[in-house]
């Protein structure tokens, strides 16, 4: 049997793909080899264009993945495949988390149009078909193998998997006093499966098959949380912690069993428990990659949760969160337009830079260095030309038209940059008198 990317790092060789990695990162192949070798940091291969390889984890830039797809009211795969195309640009990873129309076809045009690693959560097809047969939750766990076993064969990088919620857990989250009891969409048809069959959750039963699976395609595990919070008042409670304990348990097994793993988390969590969420989701886990929806720091915020989203998501990428789920402005609302789909991807950018400009350090802080100094001299063309996305601030930049002066329209004659660097000039003029 082939071996696994975990375990040719285990046995002191370095791949190419990691030699390319470490490459577009600024590290040592044989430093990103012994991460990934450890758990600590993973590859999520591109189909397309394997230079694309996200690799995501200790030590690494912040990355930033964006979530498209169909819902059962809107199903417009041109509009999805602009979204792709969006992402591209933007993002690291894609995930397609399409639920109406033709999902095979849907995901596998998606495959073919991403230049990104792309993701699903397979449960959705499993019980979107089952439903569509008048089965609903009852589909079987043949169905949902089989599902899981056709989109690896498609060239799916990584899915996610609700592994770790169990029949116990499913049943006291129902009987909670949680404001919202499931949020999740993938956790939520688990649940239902469980309570409609008697039975334990069939990924977290049979979680040795499920390795055997992803160690042939050596593809990344990325285990759901079916309980995570979906209102602040839920943070934290017994159920996300227990769900949590469990997960790390299956990292645990998945490692042992040379299979690339990461953990999602958290959803809604104020902003003065991000941190030390993300440091005990790494205690637990041993230092896996961590994978945050959000986090959402409040509950109001729509139609502005993806700049919600974008301040807890750069509290947690500081801390040490290695991949940022994307929020857009439609969340909780509707499904996003491409527009959104955009504004969200920005906005996760931009946080992906801020937590790195403190995780990173100096490797971060060059590119803010570049600006800044252009932006001391004025020189507006090599400024809007390093900004993240340049030809927005050229629009904003000459809204008005050209500026009259060197400075822009804000400020004007007084802007203090100017005037000071006229003073300066005074000042040196008059110390050669």
């Amino acid at each position: 049997m082939a071996r696994t990317l975990i375990e040719e790092a285990r046995e002191g060789r370095v791949p190419e793909e990691v030699k390319l990695a470490a490459g577009r990162e600024g590290v040592p192949p044989e430093r990103l080899a012994r991460r990934i070798a450890s758990g600590r940091a993973i590859l999520i291969r591109s189909l397309r264009e394997p230079e694309r390889a996200a690799c995501v984890g200790l030590g690494l830039t912040t990355k930033v993945n964006v979530n498209v797809g169909t819902s059962t009211e809107v199903v417009d795969l041109q509009m999805e495949l602009e979204k792709v195309k969006v992402a591209g640009k933007w993002a690291d990873t894609l995930m397609d988390l399409s639920v109406g129309g033709d999902l095979d076809e849907i995901r596998r045009a998606i495959i073919r149009e991403s230049r990104l690693p792309v993701g699903t959560v397979p449960v959705y097809q499993a019980f979107v078909e089952a439903a569509r047969r008048g089965g609903g939750a009852y589909f079987t766990e043949d169905d949902l193998f089989d599902t899981i076993e056709r989109h690896l064969k498609d060239g799916v990088a990584f899915m996610t998997l609700h592994a770790a919620v169990t029949r116990e857990l499913a049943l006291k989250a129902l009987r909670s006093d949680r404001l919202i009891p499931i949020v999740s969409r993938g956790g939520d048809m688990m649940v239902g499966w469980m309570l409609c069959n008697n039975a334990e959750n069939p990924l977290h039963a049979r979680w040795d098959y499920v390795l055997e699976l992803f160690r042939e395609y050596d593809a990344v595990i990325s285990i759901g949380d079916a309980l995570r919070p979906g209102a602040l008042a839920d943070s934290h409670d017994e159920l996300h912690i227990a769900e949590l304990l469990e997960t790390a348990r299956l990292v645990k097994r998945a490692l042992k069993a040379g299979v690339q793993v990461m953990v999602e988390g958290p959803g809604h969590v104020p902003l003065d428990e991000i941190v030390w969420d993300v440091r005990l989701v790494k205690r637990l886990t041993g230092g896996a990659p961590y994978y945050v929806l959000g986090p959402l720091p409040t509950d109001v915020a729509a139609p502005y949760d993806h700049i919600a989203g974008a301040i807890g998501a750069a509290l947690a990428g500081a801390a040490g969160a290695d991949l940022l789920c994307y929020i857009t402005p439609a969340e909780h609302l509707s499904l996003p337009n491409v527009k959104q789909v955009e504004e969200g991807a920005i906005a996760f950018r931009i946080a992906a830079h801020v937590a790195d400009v403190v995780k990173l350090g100096a490797r971060a802080r060059k590119w803010d260095g570049e600006v800044s100094a252009y932006r001391g001299k004025m020189m507006w063309d090599r400024v809007i030309s390093r900004l993240i996305d340049p030809e927005s601030a050229y629009r904003v930049y000459t809204q008005f038209g050209q500026p009259r002066v060197k400075a822009c329209t804000m400020c004007g004659g007084y802007c203090p940059v100017m005037m000071a660097a006229e003073q300066a000039r005074r000042a040196a003029g008059a110390s050669r008198q």
